[in-house]
């Protein structure tokens, strides 16, 4: 899978997700490692998701993850909170606004 098959794959699942609980601005970046190396990031703003091939450098938080963990959240194999505990996925950052994004955002799949 390359860069761009990544970003375009998380991007379906998470621009039409329905973030109108969250009031709050949120800005986590993405650093895929192995497989489609690479960084984007994941916003949410006026209580809409975008994705986006940046870095984001005033960014809320960290992921750093592979191409595989990125398939089976985008395809519901996972949650991010068993990726998180099972060390699939590292976070660096503000938790509660990750949380908050967990908690909020309902995601529309593929």
């Amino acid at each position: 899978m390359t860069y761009e098959q990544i970003v375009d794959m998380v991007r379906k699942v998470f621009e039409n997700a329905d973030a109108r609980t969250v009031y709050e601005h949120v800005a986590i970046q993405v650093n895929v490692v192995g497989e489609g190396e690479g960084i984007f990031y994941f916003e949410v703003a006026d209580r809409q998701c975008c994705v986006e091939p940046y870095d984001y450098y005033d960014r809320d938080g960290l992921i750093i993850t592979d191409a595989q963990t990125l398939r089976d959240l985008c395809s519901k194999k996972v949650t991010m909170s068993e990726s998180l505990r099972n060390g699939t996925i590292k976070y660096d950052g503000d938790y509660r606004k990750l949380k908050l994004c967990l908690a909020n955002i309902k995601l529309a799949y593929l």
